[in-house]
């Protein structure tokens, strides 16, 4: 069975016209981001590196900054206010994060230092209490290391087995095999929404479906779709998703658990401490309910704050907008590199999220990202975390450009001509 894809609709813009987003509105856009102003070795800076992480706008700066300037403190604990309006400002964003997911309660969301810990924790709690040996954990060929690792471990703890199941060579998921290796062993699926290193979108709701229907629960790394895409957990009807603030504009370590209130619930707290319990003895601790049973300590209170104002950011501009606005992008993009000789795409999948993996005749990736690092330019060259991947198209790694709402087809046009100069130098 071929999973359905749909390109993004057009939409409303900035400017209240249908389209695709236009020159002033993109220029609005990047004004906000202090950092595009930049030159590197004396040329414009190009951030096509958005993937890694993306730049940050005057809102989410001037949120940390006005943080530490005007009410830095612990929260939850103190009675005085600068102490009460830190402990505001950070459960306002948790509010905020359950909006932008659509989760039915703001306990459902728990703060975390990023994608990754999240996984480890749903891991090393959920995980534990519930893979037993002869499980089974299944996740598919085109995850990250960070949906990869946490499992083997657990996996090896537990004496379960780990199971992938296949991409294409589109880079999409062979749905038949897939559907094959869910069954009744499967106590879990872990499964990215965007591949980190292909752009492919996989079609979660159905996975989601079809992995209940088992008996299992599903884990979604929506590192990659969260900055992109509307996500309405409800609506997918995941058991858990993660996601890094760094990834849609906010600070680095942070990041969000989602889980239903149910299972958050019913797992042991992953880390003891100050503020996850409600009371100690000596003899017995009892623990608070989620979400503050699995925060653990003093948390990363201005990068909470800052993921808000992130998420405000976003939703503001709309994310029907930004999905449109790459999209347009993508299609440029793909059409322009394409006709590069000697440069092949590596996931071609017919629903792609705006990344644009390559390789370029024999040149080592390393060295395409080192020269066009010199014309001002900023991809990212490697295996992306995602060493599988590299294996199944049997490359050592991909030059990777990835887009963001402020990138514009002229940034593209950048690219390519820098390609250009890339197979000139090999020549």
């Amino acid at each position: 069975m071929k999973t359905k894809t749909k390109p993004p609709k057009p939409i409303r813009l900035l400017n209240g016209r249908q389209g695709r987003a236009t020159t002033s509105d993109i220029a609005k856009i990047r004004k906000d981001f202090p950092i595009l102003k930049e030159k590197v070795h004396g040329k414009p800076l190009v951030y096509l590196d958005n993937a890694a992480t993306t730049q940050k706008p005057l809102s989410v700066i001037e949120a940390l900054d006005r943080y530490y300037r005007k009410y830095n403190s612990n929260i939850h604990r103190g009675l005085h206010l600068l102490s009460e309006k830190a402990t505001e400002a950070y459960e306002a964003s948790r509010v905020k994060a359950q909006k932008f997911l659509n989760a039915a309660d703001s306990r459902e969301i728990i703060f975390t230092r990023g994608a990754t810990e999240g996984i480890n924790l749903v891991a090393q709690t959920w995980g534990r209490q519930n893979v037993k040996s002869g499980d089974e954990v299944l996740v598919t060929h085109m995850e990250h290391h960070s949906n990869i690792v946490p499992w083997q471990m657990l996996c090896e703890e537990k004496g379960a087995t780990l199971k992938v199941a296949p991409i294409s060579d589109a880079g999409e998921l062979v749905m038949e095999e897939f559907y094959k290796l869910l069954t009744a062993k499967t106590k879990i699926l872990a499964v990215t929404h965007v591949s980190n290193a292909l752009g492919t979108v996989n079609d979660i709701e159905e996975i989601v479906k079809v992995a209940h229907v088992c008996g299992a629960k599903v884990l979604v790394d929506g590192a990659q779709s969260i900055p992109h895409m509307a996500v309405n957990v409800q609506g997918m009807d995941c058991d858990f998703l993660v996601f890094s603030g760094h990834k849609i504009y906010g600070p680095t370590g942070i990041g969000v658990l989602y889980g239903k209130y149910a299972l958050l619930d019913s797992m042991p707290p992953y880390q003891g401490g100050g503020d996850m319990i409600s009371s100690v003895t000596f003899e017995k601790t009892l623990y608070k309910k989620p979400p503050h049973k699995f925060e653990a300590g003093t948390p990363h209170i201005a990068g909470v704050i800052g993921l808000g104002a992130a998420l405000d950011y976003v939703s503001q501009i709309g994310l029907g907008n930004i999905a449109a606005h790459e999209h347009d992008l993508l299609v440029y993009g793909t059409k322009i590199l394409k006709e590069i000789p000697g440069l092949t795409l590596v996931g071609t999948a017919a629903h792609k999220a705006g990344v644009l993996s390559f390789t370029l005749e024999d040149i080592h990736p390393h060295d395409i990202g080192t020269i066009l690092d010199r014309q001002g330019i900023a991809i990212r060259a490697g295996h992306h975390c995602a060493q599988p991947v590299m294996d199944r198209f049997q490359i050592p790694a991909t030059a990777r450009a990835s887009l963001a709402l402020y990138n514009t087809r002229e940034e593209i046009d950048v690219l390519a001509k820098a390609i250009h100069k890339v197979l000139e130098v090999f020549k």
